[in-house]
């Protein structure tokens, strides 16, 4: 009866661990989830804007690009899971996650900052999973 206890529970165990593994590997490299909000490898927060109406279509182009800045996908990056690569008005590359282009808070300066939590009149969000 132990044994099978033992052997239950290390069966959970490791469903739940592979179950992480697969979420982890299914992530743009650079990206990582840290209680439960989506930052860059350094801890930078990233942010979801809400007049991003058409899904994986940023509406931040021009000069909110630069106090927005995108998270840059490489031309070679593939979609992956939740996670889409998208072309925006200028022909660069950007991540987007579920639909939801992401982006940097130009104010943010260290690790776990988020500064630009509700800017905007509300229109700017931390990402979360």
């Amino acid at each position: 009866m132990r044994a099978t206890t033992i052997l239950a529970s290390t069966s959970v165990l490791c469903a739940v661990l592979y179950g992480a593994a697969l979420a982890a590997a299914a992530m743009p490299p650079g990206v990582k989830m840290q209680r439960e909000l989506l930052t860059d490898s350094t801890g930078m927060s990233l942010y979801t804007f809400a007049n991003d109406k058409e899904a994986n279509r940023s509406a931040c182009n021009g000069n909110c690009a630069n106090v927005w800045p995108p998270l840059k996908a490489a031309a070679t990056d593939q979609n992956m899971g939740d996670w889409t690569v998208i072309t925006r008005e200028d022909g660069s590359k950007q991540w987007a996650y579920k639909g939801h282009p992401l982006y940097y808070f130009a104010m943010d300066k260290i690790a776990g900052e988020k500064a630009g939590e509700g800017r905007g009149n509300g229109a700017w969000h931390v990402a979360k999973e």
